[in-house]
């Protein structure tokens, strides 16, 4: 029997999975948690086989609690959900560790068949996962795309280098390098245009 905590902000679909995984397969769902830090909590209590974890959640989003998961727990067994598989987001990942990669349109049956997978210690990147990653045309550094994911929640320069670590001159010049990629006048223009491109 594997265990699971599922995270997803999406009630529907997160109750849905918890009631179909162990349909399809030896799975036994010990906790969901609705946000990125009830997915840390929840983890770190029930020490599952598997976390299966939305990438994009309220707060601390999927990449957030995975780091905070690895300081802690660095053999924890990871499958992230997404729909937006940018080249960024799937390094950043693979360097947290994350095992697994699934699309949310995913079958459950498929998604417990990749819980098997992940539970026997192999990898699996989904086929169009990797697709949408490899065609992504976003512009933008990993470090710029942080700047601008920052920046749209309304903090200042020296807020967002205190958050990053950085220098808020170094802030500067992602932002100026953003502004640049993507024709905008402002800062908060291209954090606007990053997250209409889905590049956020």
């Amino acid at each position: 029997m594997t265990t699971v905590v599922l995270a997803d902000d999406e009630a529907l679909l997160r109750k849905a999975m918890a009631a179909l995984l162990p349909l399809e397969g030896e799975i036994t769902v010990l906790a969901e948690a609705p946000d990125g830090d009830a997915a840390v909590a929840a983890t770190l209590e029930h020490r599952p086989d598997v976390l299966v974890i939305d990438l994009e959640m309220p707060g601390t989003d999927g990449l957030g609690a995975v780091a905070e998961i690895r300081r802690t727990r660095p053999e924890q067994v990871i499958l992230m959900l997404t729909r937006h598989a940018r080249p960024g987001v799937l390094r950043k990942a693979l360097r947290l560790g994350v095992q697994g990669f699934v699309s949310k349109s995913a079958e459950p049956a498929h998604i417990a068949e990749v819980i098997a997978v992940l539970h026997e210690g192999r990898r699996w990147i989904d086929p169009d996962v990797s697709a949408l990653a490899v065609i992504d045309d976003c512009p933008l550094t990993d470090r710029e795309l942080d700047v601008l994911r920052v920046t749209g929640e309304g903090y200042s320069v020296a807020d967002i280098a205190a958050r990053l670590h950085l220098a808020p001159g170094t802030v500067r010049n992602y932002l100026s390098n953003a502004m640049q990629k993507t024709q905008t006048q402002t800062r908060h223009e291209a954090a606007r245009y990053a997250r209409e491109h889905d590049w956020l």
